[in-house]
């Protein structure tokens, strides 16, 4: 079974024989299937949208978005309640979905999605060796690993980047501690990663990164930690703990410059050099092209 085929397997034939006879080029750039009731079926393939002509009726129904709910959960909503609260589940392959609805509160805070109404299923892919143009910036002369961080508007494959470079540093025999809080990075699934993540990586997954960081370093005893899309102001105090620890850490951040990254919380950390590696990325030619490094 192929990457894309883990997705599709899940829609019912009403919508899969459609997208399944894209153009191949459409299907090999494929990126999203966004769903939603009495609407159409929209695929977005290398930042292009196209609308998915359905036979019979053209809008997705009811009962077909619960339908696809239900094979994507495996008709187990227990195991995924906690993802459901989030707004998104991980499935097989580490491809992400997205879920809108209307949220259930239980003492302020959204404990499930319920009535859905839309769809969003991320495919998640793996490109290896895109990390090799980068690997000679994060390590130093003496080949010490340095504190990274990725800087990136959406969609611009900053977690198709860590995700490989974390693999290049594994193979190359440094311990790395992931802490995965959305199951993105390793895409686990029933304890075992969708990707090649290395053999000396440690995976921490669904955790909140703040805790995560701090549970790898005293548990795993890693050379570094990894994790994606950090912010919160818990998330700088466990860095700041990794620091202490002398762990490198190599995270993300989305902003599409330096301005952003110091308007944003970690912008105190990173004014006093705490990262003396800074990738900045875009998605012009092409998904991932790295517009400028700074050595801090």
């Amino acid at each position: 079974m192929n990457n894309l085929e883990q997705i599709l397997n899940k829609l019912p034939e009403r919508i899969r024989i459609p997208i399944q006879e894209l153009p191949e080029p459409l299907l090999a750039g494929l990126e999203e299937i966004r769903l939603r009731v009495r609407g159409d079926v929209r695929v977005i393939s290398k930042n292009k949208e196209i609308v998915v002509a359905l036979k019979k009726n053209a809008m997705v129904t009811r009962q077909e978005l619960d339908t696809i709910l239900n094979n994507l959960l495996d008709y187990s909503y227990y195991a995924y309640e906690e993802e459901l609260a989030k707004g998104y589940i991980t499935i097989e392959g580490g491809h992400r979905v997205g879920i809108c609805g209307r949220a259930v509160l239980d003492r302020g805070k959204v404990t499930l999605i319920k009535e859905v109404s839309s769809l969003n299923l991320r495919r998640s892919r793996e490109i290896t060796g895109v990390a090799d143009r980068v690997l000679s910036h994060v390590l130093d002369k003496e080949g010490r690993l340095q504190n990274t961080l990725i800087v990136s508007p959406p969609k611009c494959g900053k977690t198709t980047l860590l995700r490989d470079l974390m693999r290049a540093l594994s193979y190359q025999g440094f311990k790395i501690g992931l802490c995965d809080e959305r199951s993105e990075i390793a895409g686990t699934y029933m304890g075992k990663p969708s990707f090649d993540i290395g053999p000396r990586t440690d995976v921490l997954d669904g955790c909140p990164k703040a805790e995560g960081m701090i549970m790898l370093i005293r548990a795993m005893s890693p050379d570094a930690v990894v994790t994606d899309e950090i912010g919160k102001k818990e998330d700088i105090d466990a860095i700041e703990t990794a620091l202490c620890a002398g762990v490198a850490i190599l995270t993300t951040i989305h902003g599409r410059d330096y301005d952003d990254v110091l308007s944003s919380n970690l912008g105190p950390i990173v004014k006093r050099g705490v990262f003396s590696r800074i990738l900045f990325l875009t998605n012009d030619p092409r998904t991932g092209t790295i517009r400028e490094v700074l050595h801090v």
